[in-house]
């Protein structure tokens, strides 16, 4: 009673621990949140200063060119006496005033284009009066005195004056427009920043929720040892040990549950939010690109390279990392259900499973260019038969997997009786393995040396577990650089009464 004690103690505090990880999750996919308003919204603002600094600068154009065209026409008109230049000057003349209010309410909040806009105004209301004297002068018949007041250069100081008012007026908008770029490359930068440290948060939070109920395993593994020892001794301690056991088994249902849904949920925000992070990179991308086209001197290279490198770059990491999350939280899932399959065993023969199991990946076995041999006669054996296929599938596929460089692979399978055991080994020549790491590979989530092949750490957890639902055990011999051997020890006779794990 005082273990049973113990072990509900420590299931509630894990329990708590996994809850007070779950809202540290939460808690970070909120600040996440709050982190992508703020910064998105600087973004936009910066994104609309750039815009507005782009109609100040059209406003700027706009204003030279209608000026150059009222001096062209006048000196047409001059010249020519045609009533279309009189016209064209007119409409242009007419539309300048429009031009500069409208470049002054654009500029209202900038001092210092409030002061060029003023000398503006007062240049060309004297450039308009010497134009409306000269033609005055054509319209009345005297074209050579217009010519000749032209020919003084009465007006030409005023154009360049003006072409000196724009010339300033555009220097001081593309000094606000680099700062205002610069700020927005900033705000991004800032943005991604958040983004990325709340979502490693969010995952090694999970990280932790994960090894936790990987403990959870653990302690029912050592639950059900523990079983078999008690029913050797009083009837009142099995029946309280299997209530502890049974116990434990709701635990770890309650805590698979959490990670399909409660885990799960969150997840899928995320990613449904990188997804349109990565819809929004389009539209940054493409402005950057109208910004490179119509005005190349104010996309500065940190903003270009954050549109299109730092920026898509940043989202694939995310969503790759939260696509590994995925996969992780679905082999808890998985083992969880394998843990609840009924056992059923039934007379097999090694050999004819091993035969069916080489000629189903016979393609992948000719790829890597791998020879499996099967030894015979193999002792019969009474288990279940699914359980054995995928264990055995495990073992073989890896054989031909991890194979070493330069040396033509080469497994081989074979089994023998001790005593009331049965023991098949799948041996080959492949890359080997530490001995350091034999025990943690059959860890779930655990690989060995060098992370070259596909893979979650997932398949010797499995193979282990179903080996002990078998009532045996699964073992490695090896060393690095010459082959492995794994000897999975079954009972020759498995009965129904077998314990899960």
């Amino acid at each position: 009673m005082l273990g049973a004690s113990k072990g509900i103690a420590r299931k509630g505090l894990m329990g708590r621990f996994l809850i007070g990880s779950m809202a540290l999750g939460f808690a970070a996919l909120i600040a996440i949140g709050f982190a992508a308003f703020f910064t998105l919204n600087n973004a936009q603002r910066h994104t609309s200063a750039l815009i507005h600094s782009y109609q100040v600068e059209s406003t700027i154009a706009d204003i030279g060119r209608l000026v150059e065209q009222a001096e062209t026409s006048r000196r047409g008109y001059m010249l020519s006496g045609r009533a279309s230049f009189l016209t064209t000057h007119a409409r242009a003349a007419g539309a300048i005033p429009v031009a500069v209010d409208r470049f002054a309410a654009l500029t209202r909040d900038n001092p210092r284009q409030q002061e060029l806009v003023a000398g503006v105004r007062g240049n060309l209301r004297t450039l308009l009066a010497e134009h409306a004297r000269t033609n005055a002068l054509v319209r009345a018949g005297r074209g050579s005195a217009a010519l000749a007041r032209f020919r003084a250069q009465t007006g030409a100081h005023i154009v360049l004056a003006l072409r000196e008012n724009f010339a300033a007026m555009n220097a001081d908008e593309r000094r606000l427009l680099a700062y205002r770029a610069t700020e927005r490359a900033s705000s991004e930068r800032v943005f991604y920043i958040v983004l990325v440290a709340g979502v490693v948060v969010f995952v090694l939070v999970a990280l932790a929720s994960l090894l936790t109920i990987l403990r959870y395993t653990r302690d029912l593994a050592a639950s059900r040892d523990e079983l078999g020892l008690l029913n050797e001794t009083l009837e009142d301690q099995v029946e309280e040990r299997t209530a502890d056991l049974a116990l434990a088994n709701e635990e770890i249902q309650r805590f698979a549950y959490i990670v399909s849904h409660d885990l799960r949920s969150p997840l899928v925000n995320v990613m449904g939010f990188t997804a349109e992070l990565s819809a929004a990179t389009a539209p940054l991308a493409e402005l950057v690109t109208r910004a490179e086209a119509e005005a190349p001197h104010i996309v500065t290279e940190d903003a270009r390279l954050a549109a299109r490198e730092d920026l898509p770059e940043s989202i694939r990491f995310i969503r790759t990392s939260t696509a590994k999350m995925d996969r992780l939280i679905n082999a808890i899932l998985k083992l969880s259900r394998e843990g609840r399959r009924t056992i059923a065993p039934e007379p097999l023969d090694p050999a004819a499973l091993v035969d069916t199991i080489i000629a189903s990946i016979q393609h992948v076995i000719d790829e890597r260019g791998v020879t499996v041999t099967v030894r015979r006669p193999m002792p019969r054996i009474v288990t279940d038969r699914l359980a054995i296929e995928q264990i055995l599938s495990n073992l073989i596929e890896n054989a031909t997997k991890y194979l070493q460089p330069g040396r033509a692979g080469q497994v081989t399978v074979s089994a023998v009786r001790d005593r009331a055991r049965v023991i098949i080994s799948v041996a080959d020549n492949g890359r080997g393995i530490d001995p350091r790491d034999h025990q943690r590979i059959f860890d779930l989530f655990r690989r060995s040396g060098q992370q070259d092949q596909p893979g979650e750490g997932i398949g010797l957890a499995h193979v282990r577990a179903l080996a002990y639902r078998l009532g045996g055990t699964i073992a490695v011999e090896s060393q690095l650089g010459q082959g492995a051997t794994f000897h999975l020890s079954l009972p020759s006779t498995l009965h129904q009464d077998v314990p899960a794990s």
